[in-house]
């Protein structure tokens, strides 16, 4: 490890891993070299899909000391790239909600598997990986904390229930039990400010453990370095406060 914590070597790779009804799926893998023990990170990818900026994502988290795996939640879609099969999930009414949640408990029992794990697993999401975030907190007791990237179609409207996300995340609040951090750029038009606040409403009524963080001059997607939204003094701050985050419920 580095005197600013960061580890040098690390192992990041493709691995498979039992999903939704013991499907195999692929998911990509980072994780320090090490004994260990460490905690765990589950990445929920954005619905631009499994691609080169989400496994950029899994890497980053592994440097700062924590196994990290981001299971391909568009696996089951036709496509040869991921904006083919993100396409082809938008055109199918969105992602299953069952189907992911069983995804990324694949993803958890294989993190807690490693020898190198400490027994804590976190999850962060972006865009709609944001909203699979939220629910996630509700039903994925087992996790330690969760991480709510400008999750969009958290409130409904401009959620629309169908087969596929019958209920709008926002109606789970209650069931809610892991510590909730939410990033949101005041410029983001899903979930716009309006929606930010009625979620954090939502929270505050329930009583539960969350905090929120809201970058003027940002919008949706603001940490994405591959494209013209990446803002990088406010995602700077941003990551900060996810590693303090992580550190605080996954690492102690």
């Amino acid at each position: 490890m580095t005197a600013d914590g960061h580890y040098e070597g690390m192992l990041a790779e493709t691995v498979r891993v039992y999903g939704h009804d013991y499907e195999l799926i692929d998911a990509y893998s980072a994780r320090p070299l090490g004994d260990g023990p460490l905690p765990g990170v589950l990445v929920c990818h954005h619905m631009p899909g499994w691609d080169e900026w989400t496994r950029e994502v899994v890497r980053k988290i592994a440097s700062r000391g924590y196994n990290a795996i981001s299971p391909n939640l568009h696996s089951r879609y036709d496509g040869a790239t991921p904006q083919e099969r993100s396409a082809a999930v938008r055109a199918s009414g969105g992602q299953v909600d069952e189907q992911v949640l069983g995804d990324l408990g694949g993803g958890e029992r294989w993190l807690r598997d490693l020898k190198t794990s400490n027994g804590r697993v976190g999850l962060i999401g972006f865009c709609s990986g944001g909203r699979v975030a939220y629910m996630a907190s509700a039903k994925m007791p087992s996790l330690a904390c969760a991480v709510d990237c400008w999750g969009g179609n958290v409130t409904a409207p401009p959620a629309e229930p169908n087969d596929n996300q019958p209920v709008p995340p926002i109606e789970m609040t209650a069931e809610i039990t892991v510590p909730l951090l939410g990033l949101f750029g005041n410029d983001d038009p899903n979930p716009d400010t309006d929606q930010v606040d009625t979620i954090e409403a939502a929270l505050r009524e329930h009583g539960k453990d969350y905090a929120f963080h809201r970058y003027d001059g940002a919008g949706h997607a603001f940490f994405n370095w591959h494209n013209e939204r990446y803002r990088p003094e406010q995602a700077l701050d941003g990551w900060e406060k996810v590693f303090a985050f992580f550190d605080t419920h996954l690492a102690g």
